[in-house]
């Protein structure tokens, strides 16, 4: 099949399409011929070698993914040969033809494979930030970073749990956060100022989904409360400061809100949008792409074969 491979860490010219053997599924595991497979963040780190899952090189790449099953693995049940699915590459392997999944779900039928590729890994990390905060109705949230593809799944995600949401972001964002249903606030000097007008007493608990280094304020805004704040992207300031640093294989992942998010898909509650495709052959400049910082949606490969 053709994979995308580096076999050495560094810029989104490492790397490369090459042959490599068909995969095919173990126990509990389904093989899917690639529809369309996400760029997040995590793949460009560790592209550039900042983080490590125990992986060796050469390395593949890719998390998010959506397709279709054409083998299956002893044990499952869940699925069949023909089924549309999304889910995680189990070998962080998506930008391939063929991909193998332990975790997946049916893809919601008001969706797409591009669109079905571009949430998973979102919607783990948002689930798991707010079980993690216990986020329930009734509780007010800030989450710094609302208007990427993890800080908007976040929002929707805690809206729907009934929660009321202040999310920061810039200002070309306001309106979009307000259509997700959050109050926005913008990032900068006075942003402390900025929530505190809306919520004058602080928040129940706040996510960094940014980590731009405002660790302190946020400990401040939730209570002075290092154990009401949670980050996803700032690992040096969570040391710092005493906070959490989320990590999905540390903590134990949610994926389980892959078999439960069609329901608030298909009601109209839950949305990822998708801000550009590439063919699998231009991997290196969506990887450019999402290194800007400046996506708002989900950047999505297609045309694997």
């Amino acid at each position: 099949m053709k994979a995308v491979q580096f076999k050495h860490y560094g810029g989104p010219e490492v790397l490369q399409i090459v042959d490599l053997p068909d995969p095919h599924p173990g126990p509990g595991q389904v093989r899917i011929r690639v529809h369309a497979a996400g760029i997040s963040a995590s793949d460009t780190k560790i592209r550039r070698g900042e983080l490590s899952f125990g992986a060796t090189l050469p390395q593949t790449t890719g998390a998010d993914v959506a397709g279709v099953v054409d083998e299956i693995g002893d044990g499952v049940t869940d699925v069949a040969v023909g089924d549309r699915v999304f889910g995680i590459s189990d070998d962080q392997a998506a930008a391939a033809e063929f991909a193998l999944l332990s975790f997946r779900a049916p893809i919601p039928p008001s969706l797409g494979f591009v669109d079905a590729a571009g949430i998973p890994v979102a919607l783990e990390t948002a689930t798991r930030g707010l079980d993690q905060l216990h986020v329930t109705a009734g509780t007010t949230l800030f989450v710094n970073g609302a208007s990427g593809g993890i800080g908007t799944a976040t929002v929707q995600l805690a809206v729907a749990r009934g929660a009321r949401v202040i999310g920061a972001a810039g200002a070309r964002n306001s309106g979009f956060l307000s259509m997700l249903g959050a109050e926005p606030v913008t990032y900068g000097d006075g942003m402390t100022d900025r929530v505190r007008t809306l919520a004058p007493g602080g928040v129940d608990v706040a996510l960094d989904v940014a980590g731009n280094g405002v660790l302190p304020e946020l400990i401040d805004l939730a209570g002075g409360e290092t154990k009401n704040v949670i980050t996803l992207a700032d690992f040096a300031g969570a040391e710092q400061h005493g906070v959490h640093f989320s990590n999905g294989f540390a903590d134990g992942n949610a994926f389980h809100a892959l078999a439960t998010i069609g329901e608030l898909i298909e009601a109209g509650r839950f949305w990822l949008p998708v801000e550009r495709t590439f063919p699998l052959a231009d991997i290196a400049e969506a990887h450019r792409a999402s290194e800007t910082g400046h996506v708002r949606g989900r950047l999505v490969l297609t045309a694997f074969g």
